[in-house]
């Protein structure tokens, strides 16, 4: 009898490991969301396609962590990226301009 309810303790914790599954791959994989993706885990994994999904989405590499931040960031970068360009044709142009006049 002892041995009837170590097996179905062992089956239990297997079954609860498997069913976090994604949460776990979530915490290992250092997510900045796992806390969300543990409740969307917990809530909707029972469903089989909230579990999928809770599965995919822990395996998707981290967000950043400031979105806006990050997007003023690459508009900036590519503000100075076409300033830069503009200013390097028209100095291309003076200087040709330039040696144009003196030939």
């Amino acid at each position: 009898m002892g041995s009837n309810v170590v097996v179905q303790a062992i089956a239990a914790m297997l079954a609860l490991a498997l069913y976090f599954l994604p949460s776990i791959l979530a915490d290992r994989r250092k997510r900045h969301d796992v806390l969300t993706l543990a409740l969307f885990n917990a809530c909707l994994g029972w469903t089989g396609f909230g579990w999928l999904l809770a599965l995919y989405w822990s395996l998707q590499p981290n967000p950043p962590k400031n979105v806006a931040g990050e997007i003023v960031e690459t508009r900036k970068l590519v503000r100075m990226r076409e300033f830069s360009s503009a200013l390097l044709v028209r100095v291309q142009r003076r200087a040709t301009a330039r040696d144009r006049r003196e030939k």
